[in-house]
């Protein structure tokens, strides 16, 4: 990644059936193959929420992947991103699963 490429950070929650699917590590998996970096965890609602970081091309490919794709078990009824905003760094080392 050059320099002067732009990022992107947002936050994400993914409704449906994403627990017990390994849905935070398929999540995890792909983020990475997409060199993207932030978070994920499971909540005491049900949903699966994290953050993202990364290109805006990647990072599109990846809110793609939260809304239809998920891992090879789960149902996802619905993804939310909200706070999308432009960054001039990463806050992020990495893409890793919270517990």
């Amino acid at each position: 990644m050059s320099s002067n490429e732009l990022l992107v950070s947002l936050d994400f929650e993914v409704f449906g059936l994403v627990q017990g699917v390994f849905f935070r590590k398929y999540t995890e998996r792909q983020a990475r193959r997409l060199q993207l970096r932030g978070w994920c965890m499971n909540t005491d609602e049900g949903t699966v929420k994290g953050v993202l970081e990364g290109t805006p091309t990647k990072v599109d490919e990846m809110k793609h992947w939260l809304r239809k794709i998920g891992s090879p078990q789960s149902k996802i009824d619905k993804t939310v991103f909200t706070g999308e905003r432009n960054i001039t760094e990463f806050t992020y080392d990495t893409f890793s699963v919270k517990c």
